[in-house]
């Protein structure tokens, strides 16, 4: 079972807990340039500049020229933001955009003497695991902890400091700004009809409550999530029975779990008592692309666009 799958999205949305270029593939599309959060205390453009990241207050002396993401949200983020040129290495799991420089570096278990071999003037982590913040702090390398969002404001938030740490912050606040526009503009048409939906992780299966990141998008549309009469939320990732989800009976089943574990309409037909779920009779099992929906980078757009175009043709 991969770590973002029953933890917040660590690494990848972590692992769930669940890596774009540019505005292409889904990014935020363009729009008036914004300004850096109140999270920077300084102008992006001139350094030093001190940002406020999940491990305090991060002094980047300089603007970065060997930036190394451990995080693959970051690496969205990075990029999208025109930081690309500036990322010299990213970790194993950042597979988006495809040409990010992608090494065998982890997030989940990071080696500081790898980190540092790679002589970064910057990492971006979404976990510090084993102390590597510190580490690395203590042989001068400056440090962006960006854990995993909790809801939509922490993403539009840490692609801000990115820009700010990276000295984009007209960009990244472009990036945002059409991320807010293009998820409201999805998301504005009022919707009658009342829906239910099953989000799986894994075929174990693992889901998401309201409570977590990817369960707050599925509320910008109405629907219930079943996984919230879940017995045990474990922390907003519960593992429900096969039996829960039958009688649940859910009107959307989304699959976060279609690259990892090839898991389709077909296959949960073939889970005992599942063929006769309304889900599958009527077609709506919903594939999603398992990164898409396990991070919080700028492609949450898509993730929304994604959820709006099956709510949309299960209304009708």
């Amino acid at each position: 079972m991969r770590p973002f799958r029953t933890a917040v999205a660590g690494v990848s949305l972590g692992a769930l807990a669940l890596a774009g270029c540019g505005q292409g593939d889904g990014a935020a599309a363009p729009a008036s340039p914004g300004t850096a959060s109140p999270s920077a205390s300084a102008p992006a453009a001139g350094f030093p500049v001190t940002v406020q990241a999940g491990n305090g207050a991060v002094t980047v002396p300089a603007r970065p020229a060997r930036i190394v993401s451990l995080s693959p949200s970051a690496t969205e983020g990075l990029f999208a933001i025109g930081a690309g040129p500036q990322v010299v290495a990213v970790d194993d799991q950042s597979t988006y955009p495809a040409d990010a420089p992608k090494t065998d570096l982890s997030g989940f278990k990071p080696n500081a003497e790898a980190i540092v071999a790679e002589k970064p003037d910057l990492v971006v982590l979404a976990n510090d695991t084993g102390g590597i913040v510190a580490a690395l702090t203590k042989v001068g390398v400056p440090v962006l902890l960006e854990p995993a969002a909790a809801k939509l404001a922490d993403s539009y938030d840490q692609i801000t400091d990115l820009g700010a740490a990276t000295g984009n912050a007209a960009k990244a606040g472009e990036v945002v700004t059409g991320m807010r526009q293009r998820i409201e503009r999805l998301t504005a048409a009022p919707r009658d009809a009342k829906l239910s939906f099953y989000h799986e992780l894994d075929s174990t299966p693992y889901s998401v409550t309201s409570d977590t990141f990817i369960g707050q998008i599925y509320g910008l549309f109405g629907l219930t999530n079943i996984a919230d009469e879940a017995p045990d939320p474990a922390g907003g990732y519960p593992k429900l029975s096969g039996e829960f989800v039958v009688k649940a009976d859910p009107d959307l089943i989304f699959l976060a779990d279609t690259k990892c574990c090839a898991q389709s309409k077909e296959t949960l037909a073939k889970r005992p008592g599942w063929s006769g779920l309304s889900a599958i009779a009527k077609d709506q099992v919903v594939l999603l692309d398992d990164d898409i929906a396990s991070r919080w980078g700028p492609r949450v757009a898509d993730l929304v666009e994604t959820v709006g175009a099956a709510v949309e043709k299960a209304a009708t």
